[in-house]
């Protein structure tokens, strides 16, 4: 078989204006509205932002994070926003570890501010060319007059329920009449309506100019009385954030980091994500002929690339406004060079660890959008506090326990301190070439770094087309600790999905690695979302996951 015509549960979506991956359908759908109307790549991918954390707050919430990475043509310019709060000034290293007896503690103390709605109308503000309230509408409609619950919510819902007895606002939302929900359950969050509704209202009561509103907006959430409400909140359950962090944070417009890989240049947001650990794989997968190997051998060669790009990432990506990060060093072919000769092909490596189990955490979703004149956007909002937090009241979202994927060992570079903020695992992707672009990512954890490469191999190394590059049976290492607390790690252990398994599994085990079947189709394995246009043609593609509630629109 042709690995380029590979059979996909979905056709490969063609367009030549514009197209849109998100990993919802009603997002997708917002956003292609948005383009429809006239809007850019930017307005879209912001409308569909703000929809994923109406329809998708198992996976991202209007108080999480949402790390930004676009394209400008007219700038000739690639850029990132910094879509992650700031510990509060009252989460000093000793006052989380105290919370925690040692650990970083469950939520509230765990809450670093609300970054979403900061990173979203910053990226519209500045290569936007729509108001807010165009941007907000379609997720205001979506909460006030609700949407049918999917089986992904309804299931998360039913593994979270038990412990919600302390979060009534939780059950009322999301257990309608005491319930829990069954597909096609109507979902109405006329709390998060208000709440998107009071941005609108700022904006339109502000006067002058188009960013002029969108700042009274953001000024509105984070200056305002939104920013009292998080205050009294976290006040009443013990949490750190106070309204003076709120005003203080700012979504800061960062320099991506980037690197070549088969004459292709692919970037990635910085060192306070683990963006830059993908761009690391790319360049020890550049040290080996990838498209001459067979199933075992490339599975092998890359586990082993996770394995060895994540053991950089844990040891040296933390926020780089508080440490010294060697990112020049960590993605030079020199140390690229000096790895790959640390993989041995009949072998699984040995990673030092202190062997810790635990469980993951909620997790996240993904939107990327290309418009008619080439401009891009890739997001990975995040944050399903309404899993596993309580929603505030009168505001009808969560605040971000994202400190969760922090440390507690001082010398570590992702460390608690007041005013840092903890390395985030969202990480979009961007590819720029000769012949066109590529917007990428999916949700995933630790999965995050390893889907993205075994999708880009499979589409640049292997010849498959999008579809086939995102369906394609996947695999995952847990051989390197977590990011987030505790973590764990299982040495050696790969899960690998049926059909892949049992052809490259035994193998596997022969050269020392512990092999695990996943089911055909994992959620666990992530849900690529992708759109790439080739110059010459202005021909779009677009692909969606079929293992999540990903979802590809076009024209």
């Amino acid at each position: 078989m042709n690995l380029a015509d590979a059979r996909t549960s979905r056709p490969l979506l063609l367009g030549n204006r514009h197209m849109v991956s998100a990993g919802h359908p009603l997002a997708a759908l917002a956003g292609f509205n948005i383009l429809e109307a006239g809007g850019n790549a930017i307005d879209a991918g912001v409308a569909a932002g703000f929809a994923l954390n109406v329809v998708h707050p198992d996976m991202a919430n209007l108080g999480g994070v949402a790390p930004i990475m676009l394209y400008s043509t007219e700038r000739k310019k690639v850029t990132t926003i910094a879509g992650i709060g700031q510990w509060p000034e009252l989460a000093t290293l000793d006052a989380v570890s105290k919370a925690g007896n040692g650990r970083i503690p469950v939520s509230p103390q765990r809450w670093v501010v609300p970054a979403a709605v900061g990173s979203w109308l910053t990226g519209l503000e500045r290569y936007g060319t729509l108001s807010a309230a165009e941007a907000l509408a379609p997720a205001i409609d979506l909460a006030e007059n609700g949407f049918p619950a999917h089986y992904f919510l309804c299931y998360n819902v039913s593994i979270s329920q038990a412990a919600w007895a302390d979060f009534p606002d939780n059950r009322a939302i999301y257990m309608p009449e005491g319930h829990l929900p069954v597909e096609g359950d109507v979902i109405r969050q006329s709390g998060l309506a208000d709440t998107l509704k009071r941005l609108v209202a700022a904006e339109r009561s502000a006067g002058g100019s188009r960013e002029d509103g969108i700042r009274a907006a953001r000024d509105c959430f984070y200056k305002g009385d939104i920013a009292q409400a998080v205050d009294r909140f976290s006040r009443q359950v013990g949490g750190f954030v106070r309204a003076s962090d709120m005003a203080a944070f700012v979504a800061r417009e960062e320099p991506p980091v980037s690197t070549s890989y088969r004459g292709r240049r692919f970037y990635a947001c910085g060192p306070w994500s683990q963006g830059p650990a993908v761009l690391q794989m790319l360049n020890l997968g550049a040290r080996f002929d990838l498209a001459a190997l067979n199933e075992a051998d490339l599975a092998h060669t890359l586990i082993e690339i996770v394995k060895l790009a994540l053991g950089d990432r844990n040891r040296h990506y933390g926020d780089p406004r508080f440490v010294d990060v060697p990112i020049e060093r960590l993605l030079s072919e020199e140390h690229a060079q000096r790895l790959a000769g640390l993989i041995a092909p009949s072998r699984a490596n040995d990673v030092p660890h202190d062997p810790v189990q635990g469980s993951a955490s909620p997790d996240t979703t993904f939107v990327c959008v290309v418009d008619a004149d080439g401009n891009a956007f890739a997001a990975t909002p995040s944050d399903s506090t309404m899993l596993v937090t309580p929603i505030v009241p009168e505001l009808g979202f969560g605040i971000s326990d994202r400190g969760l994927q922090a440390s507690l060992d001082p010398q570590d570079a992702n460390c608690v301190a007041p005013g840092k903020r903890p390395r985030l695992t969202p990480n979009p992707g961007l590819m720029l070439s000769d012949d066109g672009l590529m917007v990428f990512g999916t949700p995933g954890g630790e999965v995050q770094t390893q889907a993205m490469l075994q999708f880009l191999v499979n589409h640049i190394d292997r010849g498959m087309n999008l579809q086939a590059a995102c369906e394609h049976p996947r695999w995952a290492s847990y051989g390197v600790p977590t990011t987030e607390d505790p973590h764990f790690m299982e040495p050696k252990m790969v899960r690998v999905e049926e059909g892949l398994e049992h052809a490259i599994g035994a193998d596997l085990r022969s050269r020392g690695h512990r092999v695990e079947a996943w089911p055909l189709r994992a959620s666990l394995a992530g849900g690529i979302c992708a759109v790439e246009r080739h110059h010459r043609s202005a021909v779009l593609y677009g692909a969606a996951d079929p293992r999540r509630m990903s979802y590809a629109v076009g024209r």
